[in-house]
């Protein structure tokens, strides 16, 4: 049997000198309680270590470890891969378009993302590819051990860092929406409409159109983030845009 010796080289072991994968084989035959590994890092020296430590589990066999992209499609055997714990910074092609490839050929597998990049274009390239998990480098043996096991649990892991700066992304988002508030004409509008209007009533009140009318209305809806002519008027209450004792008026749509 042929072997690729560039794959073959990236595939021994360092905790006992055997094969950790072998690409011209087959992968051995596990029970189903154990996790199939595959590294991908082109630091070699941290790949020696990721490699002794997840040797070092009795739940996780390492079915293959590569130094960058191109070595990994080749050599690996995807339909025999669980995780893939995988570098964002590969040289020639991206870890980002290894997870997106090692998920289109097996959809079960989950790619956990272990690197140094924690800056919002990373980490949102890398979940839309399909990434599991987000481990930033530094963090402890153990917990990067625990992410592993976790995906492969249908769980989403990630790192402090990374959890924090969604929620400051999201809180972010969410504020600039709030930030926009209804103008003087909306609030007018939501007033008539509180008083029972409906469109043709409102656009001759404010001679103005029934389209023009419809039109503040969808404004009013995506600031306010509702779908309904009574949410448009409790939300609007709510924020202080109307009076709280303002009469709802007549139940339908505006």
């Amino acid at each position: 049997m042929t072997v690729n010796p560039s794959c073959l080289a990236l595939s021994v072991g360092v905790g006992d000198g055997s094969a950790l994968a072998n690409c011209a084989r087959s992968t051995p035959a596990m029970v189903d309680d154990f996790i199939r590994l595959v590294i991908v890092e082109d630091d070699l020296g941290l790949l020696d270590s990721l490699t002794r430590i997840m040797t070092m589990q009795a739940d996780i066999t390492v079915v293959g470890s590569y130094a960058c992209t191109e070595e990994a499609m080749e050599c690996a055997d995807w339909q025999k891969v669980d995780v893939m714990l995988v570098d964002l910074s590969l040289p020639g092609v991206s870890g980002v378009d290894l997870i997106a490839a090692a998920t289109f050929r097996n959809p079960r597998i989950h790619p956990l993302v272990h690197t140094v990049h924690d800056d919002r274009e990373s980490l949102f390239a890398a979940l839309r590819a399909g990434a599991s998990g987000y481990v930033i480098k530094g963090t402890p043996a153990l917990e990067t051990l625990q992410a592993v096991r976790a995906v492969i649990g249908g769980k989403t892991t990630l790192s402090p860092s990374v959890a924090r700066f969604l929620i400051e992304e999201f809180r972010s988002q969410n504020a600039t929406k709030q930030e926009e508030g209804l103008t003087p004409r909306e609030i007018e509008l939501l007033t008539l409409s509180a008083q029972g209007l409906i469109y043709k009533e409102i656009a001759e009140r404010l001679s103005i159109s029934s389209g023009t009318v419809h039109s503040h209305i969808k404004r009013i809806y995506r600031k306010l983030q509702v779908a309904s002519r009574v949410q448009a008027l409790s939300r609007a209450r709510a924020l202080g845009y109307l009076e709280v004792r303002a009469p709802l008026g007549s139940s339908g749509d505006l």
